[in-house]
């Protein structure tokens, strides 16, 4: 494993409720691989979770046909010992979340039928054997969480159609009261269908073939303010975030995050995987979708920051798909004057784009080209939903840290694919943890107020031997120190592509 460490200055950083304070002088933040397990194959460690309580990990196992959580002795995170699992085959047609607080293991599953609707089953962590509440929330609950103070449970529910789109459930977020006998409310999104054509001027996608508002929505991924008041859940297909307000039990707003221009010097990208050169950065006429995966929250004094990993999805299934290369698409002649030498596999023939949009007067051919992805991670304001600060170089700082990392095979799509985010603190300082899930590597970052951000360290090799692009980093944890069995901070990686857990201690 390659190691980067960077020194430098920062300036001092105040913090409300996760409050910290970064003092002037060199940063002691870099992280070490200690250890790292096999759980199984492929789809075998997605996402984990971590008990302070019991010093046990749960992580979502869906390989080779199982349906579990497995259950990891985290006393010695240098030695990791694999106990006997949590059968969820009996609850439903295959795990996907799994969070923990104040010793409660809550467990997302989805329905036999993805399209029924889903379960949220919840655990003793020092006593497994049987559920302490099994909640009906939405179709395809796809990440739950705990909010800060334990009260609220949360499920994104992300309602994905059947393959031959034929049946499309609504998206909805579930709100479980534990304070409450675990009382459910699941709120979906027809509340504000009246405002469907303001959302998509402003970058917002519905697209669904024969689907309603409400069915359109693809809730993601959940993030909760520190004072446990407001969630915020990511929207990934339909680029936008919707913010919950958990006290009074509604969707207060849908958060449309716009577009970003390629032709914009600060936005360049290598959009082919057929001109022979790692990271030839270039502008190109697209106008693409942030399109995020996960998400996490801030707090710089009294205000709350969204930070997003833009991943990108598109909706590929037989009964409709999205995707197309822009040398398979007809541009109009008078929007691309250069259509032919564009169209060329070397220049942005290759690049994958949507033919959701981009026909602007409905004559058949496309007046401008949609990408799927920001190629970033953002910062955005949690009131207004406005970009703060847009981190473009993902691909640069990984080209310029660790070349033989960079897959420009994945050029023309997605690029490194940035998936999961998490935020930490230690010593003082507040690092972002960026997952590339097409390059195997976790980037590092230092978080200085709302949007100034410095290359920290480079993760790679995440299960050790590089195996070519089959690690696929999924779930990101970070344990602080006065949670962690050490008493120094640990990050933890799963890894969907080769079941792997991997254990990095500060």
């Amino acid at each position: 494993m390659k190691k980067i460490y960077l020194a430098f200055l920062v300036g001092a950083l105040a913090f409300s409720c996760r409050e910290r304070i970064s003092a002037p002088g060199p940063v002691n933040a870099t992280f070490e691989k200690i250890s790292s397990t096999k759980i199984g194959g492929e789809a075998a460690a997605e996402i984990t979770a971590f008990d302070p309580i019991t010093n046990q990990l749960f992580i979502v196992n869906n390989s080779e046909g199982l349906s579990q959580v497995d259950v990891v002795d985290f006393s010695d995170p240098k030695n990791l010992l694999v106990k006997t699992p949590i059968d969820i085959s009996v609850f439903g047609g295959g795990v996907n979340s799994v969070a923990v607080k104040n010793g409660k293991l809550a467990v997302a599953i989805e329905a036999f039928t993805k399209t029924d609707p889903g379960f949220i089953v919840v655990f003793e962590t020092t006593d497994l054997s049987s559920p302490i509440a099994n909640v009906t929330v939405g179709a395809l609950p796809d990440m739950v969480i705990f909010s800060p103070d334990g009260r609220y449970i949360v499920s994104a529910n992300e309602g994905e159609p059947n393959d031959d789109y034929t049946i499309d459930p609504e998206g909805s977020v579930s709100i479980i009261d534990t304070q409450m006998a675990f009382q459910v409310t699941t709120l979906d999104f027809s509340p504000f269908e009246n405002q469907q054509a303001a959302l998509e001027e402003n970058g917002f996608r519905i697209f669904g073939p024969n689907a309603s508002f409400a069915q359109d929505i693809e809730p993601e991924y959940v993030t909760i303010d520190p004072s446990s008041d407001f969630a915020w859940v990511t929207l990934q297909e339909n680029n936008g975030i919707a913010k919950v307000d958990l006290n009074s039990k509604t969707i207060t707003d849908i958060f449309p995050l716009g577009l970003k221009d390629h032709m914009l010097d600060g936005n360049k990208i290598d959009a082919s995987d057929r001109d022979g050169i790692d990271g030839n950065f270039q502008n190109w006429p697209i106008l693409a979708y942030y399109m995020p995966d996960a998400i996490e929250t801030f707090q710089v004094g009294k205000t709350n920051y969204l930070i997003t990993a833009n991943e990108g999805d598109t909706r590929d299934y037989d009964g409709y798909g999205e995707e197309e290369r822009v040398k398979d698409l007809t541009l109009d002649p008078t929007a691309f004057p250069n259509a032919e030498w564009l169209q060329e596999d070397e220049n942005l023939g290759r690049y994958t784009a949507t033919t959701s949009k981009g026909d602007v007067d409905g004559d058949g051919d496309f007046d401008k080209i949609y990408g799927i992805g920001g190629r970033s991670f953002s910062i955005w304001d949690s009131s207004t939903g406005k970009l703060v600060r847009d981190y473009p170089n993902l691909a640069a700082d990984l080209l310029a840290a660790n070349p033989s990392l960079f897959d420009d095979g994945r050029s023309d799509n997605k690029g490194v694919e940035p998936e999961g985010v998490e935020i930490g603190y230690v010593n003082g300082k507040t690092l972002v943890f960026i997952g590339l899930e097409r390059s195997d590597a976790i980037m590092v970052y230092q978080l200085n107020g709302p949007s100034n951000l410095k290359f920290l360290q480079l993760l790679d090799g995440i299960s050790g031997i590089g195996d070519g692009g089959h690690d696929a980093p999924e779930g990101l944890l970070f344990i602080p120190a006065e949670e962690s069995p050490t008493k120094r901070a640990l990050f933890i990686v799963s890894s969907e592509g080769d079941g792997k857990i991997t254990v990095y201690q500060n």
